[in-house]
């Protein structure tokens, strides 16, 4: 769940003043004045940054319907912040906004089915909301129903179907469908087989710290897989990785460095 809160009218340029004309109209009950007066708070612009009365000024809002609040109030109880966490109070706001066509919301729904977070887990709710964000362009809930179809969560398993998603959400650069469809192109699933592009994904994905992406372009450069073998790049690309805890790339860096030795025994 990767989403920032939202203002609801966009703070402007004078935060200090802006903070000043908000606060006057959400004292009058205006919810979109609430909810930007919430973010102002929430980030600290042009008043002291208080989390808790960033949630209180989303609470007003959402309380009245005002979309982008209940979608804000949803992550101040997804992420305990300004708030106790509460899943369960975070999926019923999310929920609110995701029935207003909210597409963040609806992601993060289907994100609390697809984990059991503050709901029942159920795989076939989580691809039903993720698929009516998808719809709307938004990039997360297209990877993640990309991944659906490829594994058949919920969904029927159509690895064209899987494709396509992944493709229209690598197209906005979200790391995540670029190293899954990279994987898709080294293995021939759904698109036919090509290690170029594979790695070219990979890259992608790596360049804005994917881990997984980062330990996959370590092995084609490993094994010569789309690119030209380089030992060297493969031990940078799995070190990358393995700064980021990536187990496989731990042992894949030992293995490397084994594999060195023999060469040069």
């Amino acid at each position: 769940m990767e989403k920032k809160h939202i203002d609801g009218d966009k703070v402007p340029k004078d935060p200090a003043k802006a903070f000043e004309w908000y606060l006057k109209a959400a004292e009058q009950g205006d919810a979109h004045a609430q909810c930007s007066l919430g973010y102002c708070y929430y980030q600290g612009a042009g008043v002291t940054k208080d989390s808790a009365k960033a949630a209180d000024w989303y609470r007003k809002a959402a309380e009245q319907g005002q979309v982008d609040a209940q979608y804000n109030l949803g992550l101040c109880y997804a992420m305990g912040d300004g708030v106790t966490k509460d899943l369960t109070k975070a999926a019923d706001w999310f929920r609110k906004a995701a029935e207003q066509g909210y597409a963040d919301a609806q992601f993060n729904l289907g994100y609390c089915y697809g984990m059991g977070s503050g709901v029942t887990q159920d795989a076939s709710k989580a691809a039903e909301w993720y698929c009516k964000a998808a719809k709307q362009g938004d990039a997360h809930a297209q990877c993640s129903l990309g991944v659906c179809h490829i594994k058949g969560n919920g969904v029927p398993k159509d690895l064209k179907k899987a494709t396509d998603w992944l493709q229209k959400a690598a197209k906005q650069g979200n790391a995540e469908a670029q190293y899954f469809l990279g994987a898709c192109y080294q293995n021939g699933t759904g698109v036919t087989k090509d290690l170029k592009k594979a790695a070219e994904l990979y890259r992608k994905a790596a360049e804005q710290e994917d881990a997984d992406a980062q330990n996959s372009l370590g092995k084609c450069y490993q094994n010569g897989i789309g690119v030209t073998k380089d030992l060297k790049k493969a031990a940078d690309w799995f070190h990358k990785a393995a700064k980021q805890g990536d187990t496989e790339a731990q042992r894949a860096l030992q293995d490397l460095g084994q594999q060195r030795v023999e060469t040069r025994v």
